[in-house]
C-alpha cells in the first residue's frame, strides 16, 4: 500500500522548485527539476482500428493502447514523455496533462493556440514536467475534439516515502470512464461548424477502462459489429473476498456526466482531483468530465458470484445504454454476473447531484485554508447562442471565444501585438436584469480573442453562473477546469447570484475542498477562488468537448514577465 501526503507538501509554489540533480535538454533549452527520480516513456500516438463497442471504428492509441498507457510516478518526480505523432491525414496532435499545475513550463500544458504550436504528423516533442503533489490525475490530448477519439490515460502520483495518507486499503487500482461516439471526430466538427448546424448527439456507448457494448441490431448499415470481439469484452476487475480497495475514477466524457456504482457494494470516498476529502459513503458516484475521485471499496460480499461495475447517463435525458464491467471474486470460476445490471439513479435528480457537490469537503487532517478575502471577483454566465450562419455557439458573457493565430503564451513572449487582441478581457453580463430562467431575448454572440490580466499573486474569485439555454425550460449541467491551478470551491446556490445580496457570507471559509475541475448545475451557481501565482497563460473551459470548440472559454495570463525563455521545441507554427 502506498503512502500518503502532508498538507506542507501539497501547496507548491514556485520558489520550491529546486533545480537539483536533473538537467535534460530540449532543443536547447536546459530544464531541471527536483530531487526525484525521472519517470520516461516514449509514445507512438497513431490511428488503429479498434471495436472499443464492438463497433469497428478508426480510433487514437497510444502504443496500441486505448485508453493510453498509464503513467506512474511520485510527488517530487520528473515525467518526460516523448509523443511521436504518427496519426494519418496530416493530423496534428497535442497533449494536455490535467490535474498537473506545469510549475515552472507552462508551455508543456498543452493546449492548441494558448501554450504551444501542436505536434504536426511525423514529428515529436518531448514533454518534461514536475508532478508536485501525489493524487490521481489524467492526461488527454487538447487538439480540437480529438479528446473523443480514444488518446487519453490516467496520472497516478504515490506520495512521497515516509508519508502516510489519511486512510488505509490493501490494494490500488484505476479505471477510465469515457463515452463513445461512431460518427468521426472530423464529421462531428464539420456538424457544429459547417451550415447548417447538426449537433453531435448522445453518445453511442458508455467505456469503462475503454470497454463497452452496442447492441449490433441496432448498428449502421455498412459498419462491422461483432458482439464476440475480444476489444469489447467486459473489463474485469478481480478481487480478494475481504480486501479492502482503492479504485481511483477518471472521467473524461466528451459530453456526459456520469454516475458510477458497483453492485452491492458500498464506496467511501477520499480523494477529490488530487486532494483528500473529509470521507462520506456513497451507493452511486456522481462524476463530471475532467474530474478524478478516489473511492475505498471493501469485497465483502458473497464470493460466490460476481457483480457488475456499472455507469449511467446523468444531467442529461439518455439514449445511451449502461455501460458495464464486471467486479469479479477470485474465489469462483463465473464470469457474467447473473443479475440484471443496476439502472442508476435518476438522470433528472439535480437535487441529488448538488448534495453530492455540497458533501465535498477537506479531509479534517488535510485543510488548506483559502485567503479570507479575493482581490478580483470575475462574473461568468454560461450562454448557448446563435452565431454567424445560423450556427450555435457556446458562449461566456454572450461572448464566444476564438483562438489566435499563434498560441497566446509564445505572442505575448515575442512580443507579437497583432496576434490577439490586446484589450484585457473582462466582460460582464447585466446581472441585475438578466433573467436565467428564460430563452435569452438576445441570443446573438460576439466573439473575442483577447484575454483576462491577472495581477500575479492576486486573489481571484470565478462565479460562475448557469442558466436558460436557447430550449424553452432547459438548463445544462457545466463542468469548468482550470489549467495551471488548484481552486478552493467556495460554494454552490440555486437560482441568480447577486453579487450585491452578501452571498459571500454563505462560502466555506473553514474547510473548502481543492480540486481543478468543478460542477456547475442547471440554474445555479458556483464560486471558486484560486491565487494567480503561476506565470504562464492558463486555459478555462467547460470540459465538455463541443461546448468548448463553440466557444465556451477563457484564458489568463498572470506573471508573464516571470516565464523563461520558450524551448524551440514548441514554436514549429511560427512564419520564419
Amino acid at each position: 500500500m502506498r503512502g500518503g501526503n502532508s498538507s506542507s507538501s501539497r501547496f507548491f509554489t514556485m520558489h520550491h522548485v529546486v533545480f537539483l540533480y536533473f538537467l535534460t535538454v530540449i532543443a536547447g533549452l536546459s530544464i531541471s527539476f527536483t530531487e526525484g527520480k525521472i519517470v520516461s516513456q516514449v509514445w507512438k500516438v497513431e490511428n488503429q482500428y479498434k471495436s472499443l463497442d464492438c463497433v469497428k471504428k478508426l480510433v487514437i492509441s497510444i502504443n496500441g493502447m486505448t485508453p493510453g498507457p498509464t503513467i506512474y510516478a511520485q510527488e517530487g518526480d520528473t515525467v518526460s514523455i516523448e509523443v511521436n505523432n504518427f496519426l494519418m491525414n496530416n493530423s496534428s496532435t497535442i497533449v494536455h496533462w490535467h490535474g498537473i499545475r506545469m510549475i515552472g513550463v507552462p508551455w508543456f500544458d498543452g493546449v492548441q493556440k494558448v501554450t504551444q504550436c501542436p505536434i504536426l504528423a511525423g514529428d515529436k516533442l518531448q514533454y518534461v514536467f514536475l508532478v508536485d503533489q501525489a493524487g490521481t490525475y489524467m492526461y488527454h490530448s487538447h487538439w480540437g475534439m480529438q479528446k473523443s477519439n480514444g488518446p487519453y490515460g490516467m496520472i497516478v502520483v504515490s506520495p512521497k516515502d515516509g508519508v502516510v495518507e489519511p486512510f488505509k486499503y490493501d490494494h490500488d487500482r484505476s479505471i477510465m470512464l469515457s463515452d463513445w461516439y461512431h460518427k468521426s471526430v472530423e464529421d462531428q466538427t464539420k456538424g457544429l461548424f459547417v451550415p447548417p448546424f447538426t449537433w453531435v448527439g448522445e453518445p453511442q456507448s458508455l467505456l469503462i477502462q475503454g470497454r463497452g457494448r452496442y447492441n449490433c441490431s441496432f448498428a449502421s448499415k455498412g459498419s462491422v459489429c461483432q458482439s464476440n470481439n475480444t476489444d469489447c469484452s467486459p473489463y474485469m476487475l478481480t478481487v480478494d473476498a475481504g480486501k479492502t480497495y482503492r479504485l481511483r475514477i477518471g472521467s473524461l466524457a466528451s459530453l456526459s456526466a456520469l454516475s458510477f456504482e458497483i453492485q452491492g457494494h458500498n464506496m467511501t470516498v477520499v480523494e477529490a482531483d488530487g486532494h483528500y476529502v473529509a470521507p462520506f459513503v456513497v451507493s452511486s458516484l456522481y462524476i463530471y468530465s475532467g474530474e478524478t475521485y478516489s473511492v475505498l471499496f471493501t469485497a465483502n460480499q458473497d464470493p460466490s458470484r460476481n457483480y457488475w461495475m456499472a455507469v449511467n447517463v446523468v444531467a442529461r435525458l439518455p439514449n445511451t445504454d449502461t455501460g458495464l464491467a464486471i467486479l469479479n471474486y477470485r474465489q469462483n470460476n463465473t464470469t457474467t454476473p447473473t443479475t440484471a445490471p443496476p439502472i442508476g439513479p435518476l438522470w433528472n435528480d439535480t437535487a441529488s447531484r448538488i448534495s453530492q457537490s455540497l458533501k465535498l469537503r477537506a479531509h479534517p487532517d488535510r485543510i488548506i485554508s483559502p485567503p479570507k478575502t479575493s482581490d478580483q471577483k470575475i462574473l461568468m454566465l454560461s450562454t448557448e447562442n446563435t452565431g454567424e450562419h445560423g450556427l450555435l455557439k457556446w458562449s461566456v458573457n454572450n461572448v464566444s471565444s476564438i483562438w489566435p493565430e499563434y498560441p497566446f503564451l509564445i505572442s505575448l513572449k515575442k512580443n507579437f501585438t497583432n496576434a490577439f487582441n490586446q484589450t484585457s478581457s473582462p466582460v460582464t453580463y447585466d446581472y441585475k436584469n438578466y433573467d436565467i430562467y428564460s430563452v435569452p431575448k438576445y441570443p446573438n454572440t460576439t466573439y473575442t480573442n483577447s484575454i483576462y490580466r491577472l495581477k500575479f499573486n492576486s486573489t481571484v474569485d470565478l462565479i460562475l453562473q448557469n442558466a436558460n439555454t436557447l430550449e424553452p425550460n432547459h438548463s445544462g449541467t457545466h463542468p469548468w477546469h482550470l489549467h495551471g491551478h488548484n481552486f478552493w470551491v467556495m460554494g454552490y446556490g440555486t437560482g441568480k447570484y447577486d453579487p450585491e445580496a452578501d452571498l459571500e457570507k454563505t462560502y466555506n471559509l473553514v474547510d473548502p475542498i481543492m480540486k481543478n475541475t468543478v460542477p456547475v448545475h442547471p440554474y445555479g451557481w458556483t464560486v471558486i477562488r484560486f491565487i494567480a501565482d503561476n506565470p504562464g497563460v492558463w486555459t478555462f473551459h467547460c470540459h465538455i468537448d463541443a461546448h468548448l470548440v463553440m466557444g465556451m472559454v477563457a484564458f489568463f495570463e498572470e506573471g508573464i514577465d516571470r516565464v523563461g525563455a520558450l524551448p524551440n521545441s514548441i514554436l514549429g507554427c511560427l512564419k520564419h
